[in-house]
């Protein structure tokens, strides 16, 4: 009897130390790559900061959408915008904003889904601490591409942002 009671609370303690050891941080943070490619590096008035555009899919205008991959780095963002078309945005990496003028921003993590209204004005981008990306769908576009309305200033982004 003394044997299965000795017995038994060694299995007890090991059970105990190896249920909790902890498990190294690097074990936790697993690197992925990214699901589409950059693309090219956007030069262009429309956004702050550092952004990449791979349009995607079909050219002609058979589907009324066009579609693509951006990328942004930390604090990246387009200016204040709208689609005559509406927009969809499904996002892919980081974390980051949505935010329609008037309203509250909304915070975006990898899996979360924005559907934008026809000519809504609003902006979209990086959280200041995280890179992200999205697939951005432009939908009805025989009614007209982006209409650009201005920078979504410093003072903005930070306020939105907090």
């Amino acid at each position: 009897m003394k044997y299965i009671f000795k017995f038994s609370i060694l299995f007890l303690a090991v059970l105990f130390v190896a249920c909790n050891t902890k498990q190294p941080d690097t074990a936790k943070e697993i690197k992925t790559e990214p699901i589409f490619p950059k693309g090219e590096k956007i030069t262009s008035n429309n956004f702050s900061g550092t952004v990449w555009l791979n349009m995607m899919g079909a050219t002609d205008s058979t589907l009324h959408a066009s579609f693509g991959n951006v990328s942004f780095e930390p604090k990246a963002r387009t200016n204040w915008h709208s689609h005559p078309g509406g927009q969809i945005l499904l996002i892919t990496e980081g974390r980051g904003y949505y935010q329609a003028k008037g309203g509250p921003a909304r915070l975006l993590h990898k899996g979360d889904v924005v559907e934008i209204p026809r000519n809504v004005v609003h902006w979209h981008g990086a959280a200041p601490d995280s890179a992200f990306a999205h697939i951005a769908i432009s939908l009805n576009t025989d009614d007209g591409g982006a209409v650009w309305s201005g920078p979504v200033t410093d003072e903005e982004y930070s306020q939105s942002t907090k």
